[in-house]
């Protein structure tokens, strides 16, 4: 009797492997594993640069300093422009229309009153004075009207220019190519006007040294616009000075005339910054 063949199943795997399921679209694989997937990477997203190893960096606001710095350069640049554009602009007015400053004339001054009284013990002086003047003005270009303001007139000694007197001009319009005439300009001093010490003992020795005979000079202050058409500029101070003037001392009652025949005026700006007067 022939032994019974007892098949047991075998532990190993079986050599013969099972089909891996179809792949879609009707392809096949020659692999029996499938591809793994690899894990998906999250994206990093470069906010400022392309290279993503490189350190972000901060944009800088400008500093105050440097702000302070550009303000300041463009507003001198703008200064000097606006200087330049004037400085051209009146260049060429005055290469076409050639503009000439007023001229000044001392026709005549008459002394009435110079009384010049000393203390008993000569430490003050007193003076009384009276002036009359007669003044023309003539304005020499045809495209420009001056406009004055009231003059302030002032008789001085010359070259110590010890206070005499002084009155006023109105304000009055110069035209084109005009000549304007004030007579009887009054110009005085207080009655019995106390003097400095200093000028009394000037005023004596001059006195004594002439003759009864007096330099004089006439110092006038005022402002001026001139205008072109309707244009106008700002107004300027001036100072005319009118000097070579030879005076004597009236007689009595007597009116003495001062010889103008040299006299000579000069017409001067007045600058004034702050408190200094060029």
């Amino acid at each position: 009797m022939a032994p019974k063949d007892n098949h047991f199943p075998s532990s190993k795997p079986s050599s013969i492997a099972t089909a891996p399921p179809p792949i879609p679209n009707g392809s096949t694989t020659t692999n029996s594993k499938p591809n793994p997937i690899p894990p998906r990477q999250p994206i990093r997203q470069q906010l400022y640069s392309d290279h993503p190893n490189q350190p972000q960096r901060r944009r800088q606001r400008p500093s105050n300093r440097r702000i302070c710095c550009c303000c300041c350069f463009w507003s001198i640049l703008i200064l000097l422009i606006t200087i330049l554009i004037a400085s051209l602009l009146a260049i060429g007015l005055y290469v076409v229309y050639q503009p000439r400053p007023p001229s000044f004339t001392v026709a005549s001054l008459r002394i009435h009153r110079f009384n010049l009284t000393a203390s008993a013990d000569s430490s003050a002086a007193h003076l009384s004075s009276l002036f009359n003047l007669t003044l023309i003005t003539k304005n020499p270009n045809s495209q420009f009207v001056f406009s004055y303001e009231p003059f302030l007139v002032s008789v001085v000694t010359d070259p110590d220019k010890i206070f005499l007197g002084n009155g006023t001009i109105p304000a009055f319009l110069s035209g084109e190519k005009n000549l304007t005439s004030f007579r009887g300009v009054v110009v005085s001093s207080t009655e019995a006007r106390e003097l400095d010490f200093g000028d009394g003992l000037g005023l004596k020795s001059d006195l004594k040294r002439r003759r009864n005979g007096l330099d004089l000079k006439i110092l006038m202050d005022t402002k001026v616009e001139i205008r072109m058409g309707k244009l106008k500029s700002k107004r300027v101070g001036i100072r005319v000075s009118c000097g070579e003037i030879r005076g004597n001392l009236p007689k009595g009652k007597a009116i003495s005339m001062a010889s103008t025949d040299k006299a000579k005026c000069k017409v001067d700006l007045r600058i004034k910054i702050w408190n200094w007067t060029f």
